[in-house]
């Protein structure tokens, strides 16, 4: 069997057994470098990360092909790129820039397979007379309309 299915057999074989588990990207260098970026339902932890190394690492014979191994979580530097990414983050505010360039910020409230909804909250001068009024709106945005969404964070 292919080195690269070998890896990807395995890694599957331990997603299956642990569905809250799911894999955002899986990098294989000329050099046999593995990097293997996960997400979970409720987070990874450095076990999660462990575990998955192991299911790999112990059902790979060394002396028949040197790799080197690195299993991560995406992190919130990482963009949201699936509907199950976005489920996780229901209730965080999202930085989001829109295939058009155009950028919106909003409370991520609704997802689902094709799309999400962001609350938008802002001031916006008076119809009717001096000052600004409070704004709330819900924007819904197709994953086809999204470039790279972002967890903001905030201190």
């Amino acid at each position: 069997m292919e080195f690269k299915n070998k890896i990807e057999e395995l890694l599957n074989q331990f997603l299956e057994e642990r569905k809250d588990l799911f894999l955002l990207d899986l990098k294989i260098s000329a050099g046999d470098d593995i990097t293997v970026i996960l997400d979970g339902d409720q987070g990874v932890t450095l076990q999660d990360c462990l575990d998955a190394s192991r299911a790999i690492e112990f059902n790979m014979d060394r002396e028949e092909h040197d790799f080197s191994l690195q299993v991560m979580s995406g992190g919130l530097s990482e963009p949201l790129t699936m509907p199950r990414q976005f489920q996780k983050n229901m209730g965080r505010d999202l930085d989001i820039i829109l295939s058009d360039e155009s950028k919106i910020s909003g409370e991520l409230v609704k997802v689902d397979d094709q799309q999400i909804s962001l609350l938008l909250r802002y001031r916006k001068p008076k119809e009717v007379g001096k000052g600004k009024v409070d704004v709330e709106e819900e924007k819904v945005i197709p994953y086809a309309e999204i470039k790279k969404a972002l967890v903001a964070i905030k201190f």
